[in-house]
Formats: C-alpha cells, sequence, structure tokens
C-alpha cells in the first residue's frame, strides 16, 4: 500500500525539494501553501500522514493541526522555525507526533515520516516479540525508543536514540564522523563532524558510569566511534 503524505509549508522551496525526495521513497504527495488549504485537501485527500509548517498565513500551523485533531489522529510532524522548546512542547500538546526545525535535511524528515509511519500502522507486537538490545545493565527497547540504564529510564533527545541504536546495533563496527553524519543527518546538513563529538558526550553523560571512561562507547583515534558490547543477552 503507497502511503500519502501531505505537505504543508508556504516556502516553495521546501516543499519542492521535500516532495521530490518522498515521491522518489514511493509516497504519494499533495501539496498546500497555507492551513485553510490544507484542511480542505485534507478532507479530500485524506492522508495517512501530514507535515504541516507553523508560519502559515490564513490559518498557521497551530490551529491547522488543532482543527484536524478534532476527528483525526492522523499523525502529524510539525515543520518550523521555531525551535525554543516551549513551542515544542506546545506542538506536542495539541497532539503533534514530532516536531522539525529548519534548517533541515530532507533525509532527515524521510527517516522521521518512516519511524512515525511505523509507529502509528504498524501491527503491535506482544511484549515477548518486541525488539530490545540487551546488555547487563543497559537495555535499549526500538519499539518504544526507550533506553534504561541500571533500571532507570533515560531521557534522549531523536537524535540520540537514533545515534545510540545505530552504534548498538553493530556492536564492535567502527564508524566514521562522516558517516555517521551521512545516515543520520544527511548530506545535505550543514553542521560539521562536532555535531558527531557531541552527540557522543551528551550520549556518554547519560548511560556511561563514568563518561571519562567509558565502557560502551568507544573513541576510535583517528577514525570515529564504535559500541563495545560482547556481552549482549539474549531476548
Amino acid at each position: 500500500m503507497v502511503n500519502k503524505v501531505l505537505l504543508v509549508d508556504d516556502e516553495e522551496n521546501i516543499v519542492d525539494v521535500c516532495a521530490r525526495y518522498l515521491m522518489r521513497e514511493g509516497y504519494e504527495v499533495s501539496t498546500a501553501s497555507n492551513g485553510k488549504e490544507a484542511i480542505q485537501l485534507y478532507n479530500t485527500f485524506q492522508p495517512d500522514i501530514v507535515i504541516l509548517d507553523i508560519m502559515m498565513p490564513e490559518m498557521d500551523g497551530w490551529q491547522a493541526a488543532e482543527t484536524i485533531r478534532e476527528d483525526s489522529d492522523t499523525p502529524i510532524i510539525m515543520l518550523t522555525a521555531l525551535g525554543q522548546e516551549k513551542d515544542r512542547i506546545y506542538g506536542l500538546t495539541i497532539g503533534a507526533d514530532d516536531y522539525v526545525t529548519k534548517p533541515f535535511s530532507p533525509r532527515e524528515l524521510l527517516l522521521r515520516v518512516k519511524n512515525v509511519l511505523r509507529r502509528t500502522y504498524s501491527t503491535p507486537k506482544r511484549e515477548a516479540e518486541r525488539e530490545v538490545l540487551k546488555w547487563k545493565d543497559l537495555h535499549i527497547d526500538l519499539d518504544k525508543r526507550k533506553v534504561v540504564v541500571a533500571g532507570k529510564e533515560i531521557d534522549m533527545t531523536l537524535k540520540e536514540f537514533d545515534l545510540l541504536t545505530l552504534l548498538a546495533g553493530h556492536p564492535s563496527q567502527v564508524f566514521s564522523k562522516s558517516q555517521l553524519l551521512e545516515t543520520l543527518w544527511g548530506y545535505e546538513y550543514l553542521g560539521d563532524a562536532n555535531t558527531i563529538n557531541v552527540h557522543i558526550r551528551r550520549l556518554r553523560e547519560k548511560i556511561e558510569v563514568d563518561p571519562s571512561e567509558p565502557q560502551w562507547i568507544k573513541t576510535v583515534w583517528g577514525i570515529g566511534y564504535k559500541f563495545e558490547g560482547q556481552d549482549r543477552h539474549e531476548n
């Protein structure tokens, strides 16, 4: 089944680029340039997911999202230049499923779309069938996107979780910083390798007993990083 995406943004270049990426991945895409038009299209197009900008003329993204949520649980990804925590919290409060801040990589948006669709429409697994990576005191629940260290659930950003699961899913494999940037941020990302260093530092602060002497995320000098998890427990 082809998933249908309603893409709403008043910046034509963003709509064009993102629509091309989505269609290239096999999605059926309909676009709108403001919230009022989006609501009209929503009722006729009946999308599986809505990508919704916030700052738009006629009807902004907040109003459009609230209108959609009045009688639908279709997943919504908010797409906006607003980056303050209060704006992200408000978006989640009114029912948004994810939040992408501009500037962003179209490949990151694709990954978010795939993840939200999978979480929303996949058949629930029995508890015993959930995919969980387990070590002695580190458990990573891939389905619930939850990390537990020594029995305590750890708060993580989406990118921190994605970085951890990429590394932990390939124990002992060495990833260069450029590989990590390409995989998680995409070619279009305008940052640099220091982004990886910052995220690795934050991950170590959250999951390591002693971040200065990490047991899980190891530095491979001159190359990048690897996850050292030889004592993995089977589910």
